[in-house]
């Protein structure tokens, strides 16, 4: 298959990307500056997803589109705008050269109720991609565990620096966090499957658990007792600079994963159990093999 994958520099696509090598796929990549990617059977797009003619020159002869873009590190305060111009472009191009289907990862959570911005966004830029009349496959997650994922190591320094952690009420909010592992399997599988018509999958992991729970899972793996004290007010913005102060995480980045976790984010459909004949893990074998340092890309 011939794929153009989006994101490629991120932490899912630089984990996707050996995996899709392996199993033999031509991808090409656009990206702005190809740091990291130093495999031989890929074809570096020098380019912008925000420049539609990049756009449509990468995807030219490509069967699908993996998109991975999002406007995580929260250094733009136009970052709806961005997210909606790229994903325009990114329609336009693949309607405009024939590309079979869009593969995104996209994010969890009720439409239906209030939603933070970045969860807001995500939600949009599938809705923009299906306009194509291109079929999509939105593959929906929440917190991804793994080695290097930015919610993750946010986690677990929070847990290693501090005994007692004066957190948000809102750290009580459900949540269906999914190992690396799994978002892999389940990208994989999405581009062998047959699609005529577009899909919204909502995929997580086997435990449904509180913000808080996955703190205290972690510390438990890491031999740490911990005391989390929730207070109504702290603020975003407050609970950011806090997490900057204590970990290695910007501000602006710390902000946008606290901002996502305010919203619940647990599978609201059964799609994947019917479509995919593989369960996913529970989440204290997701941190057990985040914190041994597995890497499922290579």
């Amino acid at each position: 298959m011939k794929i153009l994958l989006l994101g490629a520099t991120g932490y899912v696509g630089s984990s996707l990307l050996p995996r899709l090598i392996r199993e033999n796929h031509q991808v090409r990549c656009l990206v702005r500056k190809p740091i990291g990617i130093n495999y031989d059977k890929v074809v570096l797009v020098p380019g912008d997803a925000s420049d539609v003619d990049a756009v449509r020159s990468a995807a030219a002869g490509c069967d699908t589109i993996v998109y991975l873009i999002h406007s995580m590190s929260g250094q733009s305060k136009h970052f709806e705008e961005i997210d909606r111009a790229i994903a325009t472009n990114v329609a336009a191009a693949a309607e405009y050269t024939g590309v079979q289907q869009i593969v995104y990862l996209g994010g969890l959570g009720n439409r239906d109720q209030a939603q933070t911005p970045h969860l807001r966004s995500r939600h949009e830029v599938g809705t923009i991609l299906r306009s194509s009349g291109v079929p999509v496959t939105e593959l929906r997650a929440a917190v991804i565990i793994g080695e290097g994922s930015a919610s993750f190591e946010m986690i677990k320094a929070l847990v290693a620096r501090l005994p007692v952690m004066i957190c948000p009420k809102w750290v009580s909010v459900r949540t269906q966090p999914i190992a690396i592992v799994d978002v892999l399997e389940y990208i994989t599988r999405s581009l062998r499957m047959p699609i005529e018509h577009s899909r919204t999958i909502d995929i997580g992991g086997a435990t449904i658990l509180s913000y808080r729970d996955m703190m205290l899972t972690v510390a438990r793996h890491m031999h740490r007792r911990r005391l989390i004290i929730p207070v109504p007010v702290l603020t975003p913005w407050l609970s950011s600079h806090w997490v900057n102060l204590v970990t290695r995480v910007s501000a602006p980045l710390a902000r946008a994963l606290i901002e996502s976790v305010r919203s619940e984010t647990i599978c609201e459909n059964d799609l994947a159990l019917r479509l995919f004949d593989f369960r996913p893990l529970g989440f204290d074998e997701a941190v057990s093999r985040a914190l041994a340092g597995n890497s499922p890309g290579h």
